[in-house]
């Protein structure tokens, strides 16, 4: 199993930007695509944001516009761009990676915390 770790998570205010980064430990390019997550305190996980294996980058309506998703393979890094972050957007963040159509390969999450 790929370990992924993720990274850069924080407390801010409204309107600010978070940049989070998740470095595997071997190539990204072993998954089909790449996803960035978050939890909520007493919500289930939610799919934010998905990077394919050929550069495809969709989003949820929720941070569309917003949240950026993009790829650096020669560091085996994901990275999520936050901007005009929102008190509701604080969550546990969590980056995975999809073998096929299943994502087994979990980071252990980033709090992101932001206060009005």
């Amino acid at each position: 199993q790929v370990k992924l770790v993720e990274s850069g998570g924080g407390v801010v205010q409204a309107g600010d930007s978070l940049r989070l980064s998740c470095a595997a430990s071997e190539s990204a390019k072993i998954f089909s695509a790449m996803g960035w997550y978050r939890q909520a305190a007493g919500k289930q996980r939610e799919l934010l944001a998905v990077l394919t294996s050929g550069n495809y980058a969709s989003y949820v309506d929720l941070v569309k516009g917003r949240f950026t998703i993009s790829r650096n393979d020669a560091e085996n890094s994901v990275y999520l761009q936050m901007n005009s972050l929102k008190p509701e957007d604080t969550a546990v963040y969590y980056c995975a990676g999809r073998r096929g159509a299943d994502w087994n390969d979990w980071g252990q999450g980033t709090q992101v915390t932001v206060s009005s």
